[in-house]
């Protein structure tokens, strides 16, 4: 008799530890209109939302980080529970916890083109940037950004050169990066940014041009930017992680069908004093695409491997996402 109370009391605390364990979600995010969705689903609690319609009273916990370097040093760390970065960040981090804490792919942000953007007048491609020029980028080596410029790099002298632009990048958040091209004099030329700091710069520095475009480099419209979790996260927290999923796809269905209360979102939830009228060109723009499931989003992970930057291929962009049927039509 005292076996049996004890077992069940066991499997009460078990059960009790699994309840607690739901219900609360930490998100980081960064810099620019492409974390528009996470934006949306704060203001309008869209996660709350459908934590409460599974039973569950959510908990969300918002911080904003700079770079893929330090998404993935907090998701390891465990300071938060959702990274949001670029593929680069992501394939890195699904390639070195293999094994481990097994981290994959949650979803997309949208698919949004990202500008190489320069004020030096003598810069006309990549080929014309010097030992002189700095690209500020989020984070060296290991942003989306950074990938695409090496994947770039590659194609114009060849791959056994592709980190050759690598030594003139610098890591910088767009904000300060921004600032730096328009107001120029500074040893910064260079800025491959998101939405809304390119069109920013373009804009408001009549000697800035666009050098490269990530849609020319990855061939077509891309998902640069995702979401990403651990295994054990995921697996603990159901209920928590469904209602996350759910809520970016009525962001997602938000935005499309609402650009001006998209627009009005954004600039709410970052007190931002980007022009309105900008903002609405960025989303009405026929090349961005607010979308959950990820877009062409492989052949950058398999350049990755080509190069030696990660050790496993990629022979589907499901090896590096988890399964979810909301993200299904994936590439």
């Amino acid at each position: 008799m005292n076996r049996t109370r004890i077992a069940a009391g066991a499997i009460a605390l078990a059960l009790a530890a699994n309840a607690q364990a739901e219900g609360r979600i930490r998100i980081a995010e960064q810099y620019g209109v492409v974390y528009l969705l996470l934006n949306i689903a704060q203001e309008q609690k869209l996660i709350e939302k459908y934590g409460k319609q599974a039973g569950v009273d959510i908990k969300v916990e918002w911080t904003q980080l700079s770079g893929g370097a330090a998404i993935n040093d907090a998701l390891l760390s465990g300071a938060i529970d959702i990274g949001s970065a670029g593929v680069g960040p992501l394939i890195t981090l699904w390639d070195r916890t293999k094994g481990r804490h097994n981290v994959r792919g949650i979803a997309a942000l949208g698919s949004f083109p990202y500008y190489l953007v320069t004020n030096n007048p003598k810069v006309k491609t990549i080929a014309d940037f010097t030992d002189k020029d700095r690209i500020g980028l989020p984070a060296v080596g290991v942003s989306v950004q950074a990938r695409i410029l090496q994947m770039a790099v590659a194609k114009q002298w060849g791959d056994a050169h592709f980190a050759r632009l690598d030594k003139i990048t610098q890591t910088l958040p767009h904000p300060d990066a921004t600032n730096a091209i328009i107001a120029g004099g500074t040893e910064i030329t260079g800025h491959f940014a998101t939405p809304p700091f390119q069109e920013q710069e373009l804009a408001q520095n009549p000697n800035a041009r666009v050098v490269l475009k990530s849609y020319d480099v990855q061939g077509g419209p891309s998902s640069s930017t995702l979401l990403y979790a651990t295994e054990k996260y995921r697996s603990e927290n159901p209920k928590t992680y469904r209602a996350f999923v759910q809520a970016l796809a009525e962001a997602a269905d938000f935005a499309t069908k609402n650009p001006e209360g998209a627009a009005d979102v954004y600039l709410k939830v970052n007190k931002s004093k980007v022009d309105r009228a900008l903002l609405l060109k960025i989303f009405k723009n026929p090349e961005v695409q607010f979308r959950i499931a990820p877009q062409n989003t492989l052949g950058l992970a398999q350049f990755m491997h080509k190069v030696g930057a990660v050790k496993t291929r990629a022979a589907s962009w499901r090896d590096y996402f988890f399964d979810d049927a909301l993200v299904k039509e994936g590439s």
